[in-house]
């Protein structure tokens, strides 16, 4: 049955991702974003773009603004693509009364937003994960530091907060970061390096039972800790992982994690959650709608498990391969080269299907695409401009979380 589906933003892969599956299912699609010409709304399964405050500077207005349009519209589903979760959590008693919406307890949400929570939840959980450091000063943060190491402020995405540290120099680059953003003020974690793939899994949760899971591998990086190719894989004792989490947590909607398979040791080490679904065209892909699965859960349903998806189907994003080409320094005679393996899908793209930019099923894709890979052919170097944009309005500060924190918080 076709439903009236309302997206938190605009600007996120995951979002964009997400419309895909909705359209093609049928339903009907409406989503808001402070952005005006955010990555949503280059698609024909969108229905209405509602420009609205952003997140960031001003979590009381976007709320007011969500409010209105709920009240005024006739929408079946209010789905959180990213950061909104947080601020629909802490608020739920107010707008579940008049919309479908799966979301936790807020401090359950809390625990899984925060690296500080999910790294102490891993601890009580017995689960494994890099050696880890909590620490809230630069002084203990140099203490902890044995080369090399991550650093991670609590709150953070897509590599947001995030700093590999090999050496004295790097160290002191980080600290000046902290230090600007205020991140001292709350938790940063200091944790032992890794080396491995990355893999991610996502899941979808009704009342604290796993009812859905995906998990793939990153096949090639991208840039800001995404992929520009994947292939999904069965992760039998990643899937047990992720229950105990939800369980624990009595989670409810959609859950995700990142971890680490080591080159060198069978035991995976899980480094990140997000309570979300992440790009879960790659679950579509392999025959798991976590989508469809999370509107039912949403509107109260108690679906079956669905079986895992099949093993073995590689995905790509072309925008995350042309910009993680230039961002290691690729010139633009390897751009021309990636974006002629693209096109006519040769090594490593054969077999492979797009995510993000479904030209075939949404020609208007094409345009982010095409002006991403025009920027980049004219500016090698703007990659790195280019994929923070999507860092922008539609996401949570540090000020903003404490803002939603507070017990003042309407």
């Amino acid at each position: 049955m076709p439903l009236r589906v309302l997206v938190s933003e605009g600007s996120s892969t995951s979002a964009r991702e997400a419309i895909t599956v909705l359209g093609l299912a049928g339903h009907h699609v409406e989503i808001c974003d402070p952005s005006p010409w955010c990555l949503s709304r280059y698609s024909r399964f969108v229905a209405h773009f509602h420009r609205c405050p952003p997140l960031r500077d001003d979590p009381d207005r976007y709320l007011a603004f969500i409010e209105r349009l709920l009240a005024s519209h006739t929408f079946d589903v209010l789905l959180p693509t990213h950061e909104q979760g947080f601020l629909f959590a802490r608020v739920q008693r107010r707008l579940t009364p008049g919309i479908a919406v799966a979301l936790p307890s807020f401090e359950s949400y809390r625990t899984a937003h925060s690296k500080a929570g999910f790294s102490r939840l891993l601890s009580s959980l017995r689960l494994p994960q890099p050696a880890t450091r909590i620490v809230t000063s630069e002084k203990a943060l140099r203490e902890a530091v044995r080369y090399p190491v991550v650093v991670k402020t609590s709150v953070g995405t897509a590599s947001r907060g995030v700093w590999t540290v090999r050496d004295i120099s790097d160290l002191d680059n980080a600290v000046r970061e902290l230090t600007a953003a205020g991140a001292f003020a709350g938790e940063v974690l200091v944790q032992g390096f890794v080396q491995g793939t990355v893999e991610k899994a996502q899941s979808v949760f009704s009342r604290g039972r796993l009812v859905g899971f995906h998990a793939y591998r990153q096949i090639a990086p991208g840039i800001s800790g995404g992929e520009a190719i994947k292939e999904s894989v069965l992760r039998h004792n990643i899937r047990k992982m992720l229950e105990a989490i939800g369980e624990r947590l009595a989670w409810h909607g959609a859950l995700s994690i990142d971890y680490l398979m080591p080159e060198h040791d069978a035991t995976p080490r899980l480094i990140d959650c997000n309570p979300r679904l992440v790009e879960p065209m790659s679950a579509y892909l392999a025959g798991t709608d976590l989508v469809g699965l999370l509107l039912k859960v949403s509107r109260g349903e108690t679906p079956e498990p669905l079986p895992d998806g099949r093993a073995g189907v590689r995905t790509h994003l072309a925008m995350q391969a042309l910009l993680g080409v230039a961002a290691r320094g690729g010139t633009r005679a390897d751009l021309f080269r990636e974006c002629r393996r693209l096109w006519r899908g040769s090594e490593p793209y054969d077999g492979s299907r797009e995510e993000l930019t479904p030209v075939m099923s949404d020609r208007r894709s094409a345009v982010p695409l095409a002006l991403t890979a025009a920027m980049l052919l004219a500016r090698p170097k703007s990659a790195s401009v280019l994929a923070h944009g999507g860092f922008g309005a539609h996401l949570l500060s540090l000020e903003s979380i404490r803002q939603i924190e507070s017990e003042t918080f309407s």
